[in-house]
C-alpha cells in the first residue's frame, strides 16, 4: 500500500525534535509499504532553511530507507504573519503537488496537524485522488491557541481555524488522536467518537541504549529535555528550585539540581530569570539531536514531566519526550492538569500539583528522599510501560490496520453501485 504522510513539521533524526513519522514510515516500510513523508525544508524549531540548497524548491531525500518530499517555504521568526504564509505556501505547494506529479499514486493520505492547512491540502489530494483520507490530530487547534496563546475566542484567526477544524473533522474517513480522551472533544466539532482512533505517540526501541542502571550519586539531578516555550511550565521548575534552593539546609533538598536540555521562545527569559532569582541549582544546556538525546537522558537520576496549568490538557497529553524518559528507566515527576496520567497507571513516579511550585518541588524532595531500590523499580515499571504500549513497532501495525480497513471499505464503496445496477 502507498501512503503519503503530508505533515509540515515531520523531522528526520538529525533534527533536535520529535521523529514519529519518520518512525512510523520506517516501520510500515518495513512491513512492505510504501510510504513517503511530505514536508517544508524549513526547520520550525531553529526557524532556519536545513534540507535544500539555494535556488532548490524542493527535493527527495532518503533518510534511513523513509523518503522524505522537502519542500521550500518562506522564512520566519516568531508567531508572526509570515508563519501564517509560511503554512499558507506549503499548503499551495502540496495541494499543487510540487515535485509529486510524477510519482506513483498513493493508495492513502494522511494529513497532520497542527498545521491544520498542510491537514485541508492532505484531504484535497485525497478528494482529487478518490482515496481515503486520514486526518492525525497531535494537538488540538485552534482550542491550544485559545487556552495558552491567551487569544480570543472572538479572534478571526481563531474563527478561521475553527471552521478549518470543523471541516475536517467532517470530511476525514478516519481522524487519529494522540490524546487518549479526545473523541468527545472531536464529536462535538464535527467529528464522530466512532471514527476516533487513539494512536499515541511512542518510542524506536531500536535507538535506546540499555539504560544504565539508577546510582545513588552525591547530586540528584532532576532532568528535563525539550522545548522551552510557553506551555512547558518552566516558570514553575524555576519557582520548585527557588524553594529547594532556600531549603539548602535540608540534605536532601540541598543536593537536587535541575537541568534544562532544549531551547525555545521562551529560553533566554528562563536564563534571565534563573540569574535574577540567583538560582546557582539550575543548569540549561544546548539541544541535542534524537539520535543522540538518549546518552544525555542517562545523566538524570529523575524526570520532569511538567506542563502549564491548563484546561486544553483535560484531553490527555502525548508528548515525545515522556516516552523517551520512561524507556530509560528513571522515575518521573508528573505535574500536568489532566485526568490522563500515564505515570500514575504505570506506577511509575510521583505526581505534584500542576500549576503549584511548592508542590513540584516537594514531589521531587519526596522522590529524592526514596531508596534507590525503590527508584529503580519505579525506573523499571515506567520501562515497561513503553515496551508494552507505545513502542513504534505496535503502533505502526495499528496505522497499518487502520489503513487496511479503510481501503477495504472504498473499494466496497465503488463495488456497492455496480452491484445495484447488475
Amino acid at each position: 500500500m502507498r501512503l503519503w504522510i503530508v505533515n509540515h513539521y515531520a523531522y528526520a533524526p538529525s533534527h533536535f525534535a520529535g521523529t514519529r513519522h519518520y518512525s512510523l514510515a520506517r516501520h510500515l516500510i518495513r512491513r512492505g509499504h510504501d510510504v513517503t513523508v511530505i514536508s517544508t525544508s524549513f526547520f520550525h524549531k531553529a526557524c532556519e532553511e536545513t534540507r535544500l540548497a539555494d535556488g532548490e524548491v524542493y527535493a527527495r531525500e532518503i533518510i534511513d530507507g523513509v523518503p522524505f518530499h522537502w519542500m521550500r517555504t518562506p522564512p520566519y521568526k516568531g508567531n508572526s504573519i509570515a508563519r501564517l504564509w509560511n503554512m499558507a505556501v506549503f499548503a499551495g505547494r502540496v495541494w499543487r503537488e510540487q515535485g509529486l506529479k510524477n510519482e506513483p499514486r498513493p493508495d492513502v493520505i494522511l494529513g497532520s496537524s497542527p498545521d491544520l492547512m498542510a491537514a485541508w491540502a492532505g484531504e484535497r489530494l485525497a478528494r482529487r485522488f478518490g482515496i481515503p483520507f486520514l486526518l492525525e490530530i497531535r494537538d488540538l487547534w485552534p482550542e491550544t491557541l485559545v487556552s495558552l496563546g491567551s487569544v480570543s475566542r472572538r479572534h478571526p484567526l481563531v474563527w478561521w481555524m475553527s471552521q478549518l477544524e470543523w471541516r475536517l473533522y467532517r470530511r476525514a474517513d478516519q481522524v487519529l488522536s494522540l490524546l487518549p480522551g479526545a473523541a468527545q472533544y472531536i464529536a462535538e466539532h464535527g467529528g464522530t467518537v466512532e471514527k476516533t482512533v487513539w494512536l499515541p505517540n511512542g518510542i524506536d526501541l531500536e535507538w535506546i541504549p540499555d539504560p544504565k542502571p539508577l546510582e545513588d550519586r552525591d547530586i540528584f539531578t532532576a532532568m528535563f529535555a525539550g522545548a522551552h516555550g510557553a506551555a512547558n511550565g518552566l516558570d514553575d521548575v524555576l519557582s520548585a528550585a527557588e524553594v529547594l534552593q532556600k531549603a539548602s539546609d535540608d540534605p536532601v533538598a540541598g543536593r537536587i539540581r535541575f537541568k534544562l536540555v532544549g531551547d525555545g521562545r521562551e529560553k533566554t527569559r528562563l536564563m534571565k530569570r534563573a540569574q535574577e532569582l540567583g538560582l546557582n541549582n539550575v543548569e540549561f544546556a544546548p539541544p541535542v539531536p534524537k539520535h543522540q538525546v538518549y546518552a544525555t537522558l542517562q545523566e538524570a537520576d529523575a524526570f520532569l514531566m511538567v506542563l502549564e496549568n491548563s484546561p486544553v490538557f483535560r484531553w490527555g497529553i502525548s508528548p515525545n519526550k515522556l516516552w523517551d524518559y520512561l524507556a530509560c528507566a528513571r522515575p518521573v515527576i508528573f505535574s500536568v492538569s489532566t485526568p490522563f496520567n500515564p505515570i500514575e497507571d504505570a506506577r511509575a513516579g510521583v505526581t505534584a500539583t500542576p500549576g503549584d511550585p511548592r508542590s513540584l518541588a516537594g514531589a521531587i524532595r519526596q522522590l529524592a528522599a526514596l531508596p534507590l531500590s525503590e527508584r529503580q523499580a519505579m525506573g523499571r515499571r515506567g520501562r515497561l510501560h513503553v515496551e508494552q504500549h507505545h513502542s513504534f513497532v505496535s503502533l505502526a501495525s495499528q496505522l497499518e490496520d487502520v489503513m487496511n480497513q479503510l481501503t477495504a471499505k472504498t473499494a466496497f464503496s465503488k463495488l456497492e453501485p455496480l452491484r445495484r445496477a447488475a
